[in-house]
């Protein structure tokens, strides 16, 4: 058909370039998907330089936070509670209780560290923080805590390597050394990788 080339244009998803987080700091390199769902956007804290590709799901129930330079790629979940046991307790009545009564209604925050990155289609389930650096392969599902610096995969996820490994090589260019070192810094009360 001569106008679905025209549709697909005008229904394609685009990258939104910057963001005004909860706190109402402005995050002009930051790049959200208008793919993007986002459930409680009140309690989700967004930082600067973090991108979040397209068909995300981002759950701030519980209170999420996507530290500077968090990358998620497409169709990736981000959760922060869980209801699946409550709806078998309640059934019908589950929307007559309120939520903050709900027995078995599990809620935990989650926090995505500084450079993080979220490979397509990953699950992080809730309270599974993710520490600064590290890497969570496409596919896997994260059920709990992820060490700085680890790369893990799987579902569940487990650790298959470390990326101050996969970053060495590349860090013998004084200029990227300088960068990659330049955003650990900027912290004093964080470790700065060996």
């Amino acid at each position: 058909m001569v106008l679905q080339p025209y549709v697909r244009h005008f229904k394609a998803p685009r990258m939104i370039y910057g963001y005004l987080d909860t706190s109402g700091r402005w995050c002009p390199h930051t790049r959200i998907s208008d793919t993007v769902a986002i459930d409680r956007p009140e309690r989700v804290t967004v930082g600067d330089n973090v991108y979040v590709g397209h068909y995300c799901l981002l759950d701030g129930t519980a209170g999420l936070t996507l530290e500077e330079g968090v990358q998620l790629a497409a169709w990736v979940g981000v959760y922060t509670h869980s209801s699946h046991i409550a709806i078998r307790l309640y059934g019908r009545h589950y929307l007559d209780v309120p939520e903050d009564e709900l027995m078995g209604y599990e809620r935990r925050p989650t926090t995505i560290g500084r450079y993080a990155h979220v490979g397509a289609h990953a699950t992080i389930l809730p309270g599974a923080d993710i520490g600064e650096g590290a890497v969570v392969a496409a596919g896997s599902v994260v059920t709990g805590p992820v060490d700085a610096w680890k790369v893990v995969a799987g579902a569940p996820a487990r650790v298959v390597g470390d990326t101050r490994e996969m970053d060495e090589p590349y860090l013998v260019d004084p200029l990227l050394a300088k960068w990659h070192a330049e955003w650990q810094q900027d912290d004093p009360g964080r470790q700065v990788s060996p």
